[in-house]
């Protein structure tokens, strides 16, 4: 179960997360990354960010490509929020495939 602090530290990142994609993406037409969610541990040292990308056949390669560019990410993400953490968590990016997961069960229910 998240703390009430943790819960607050998951919403400002994914807000500023997802700005950051919002920024990187209008340059790249037909690519929509979102942040789904973000989990942080308790000790505050590790933030999960669960992405949704479409279209989904590049899925794969666009979460390798942000895994390698994590570090200016995670840099440019700690510059905006440098007065409410003092502490940047680490990032580690997962895919959300929930979305393609209801898709599937509506196809066989079908």
């Amino acid at each position: 179960m998240e703390t009430t602090r943790q819960s607050k530290i998951g919403r400002l990142l994914q807000k500023e997360i997802s700005e950051a994609f919002r920024n990187e993406t209008s340059k790249m037409h037909g690519v929509l990354i979102s942040v789904s969610a973000v989990r942080v541990t308790p000790d505050l040292s590790l933030a999960k960010v669960y992405l949704s990308i479409f279209p989904s056949e590049k899925s794969a390669e666009l979460l390798k490509n942000i895994e390698n560019n994590s570090k200016s990410l995670r840099h440019e993400v700690a510059q905006k929020v440098r007065f409410q953490l003092r502490k940047m968590p680490e990032l580690a990016f997962y895919i959300d495939d929930s979305l393609d997961y209801i898709e599937k069960i509506d196809q066989l229910l079908k």
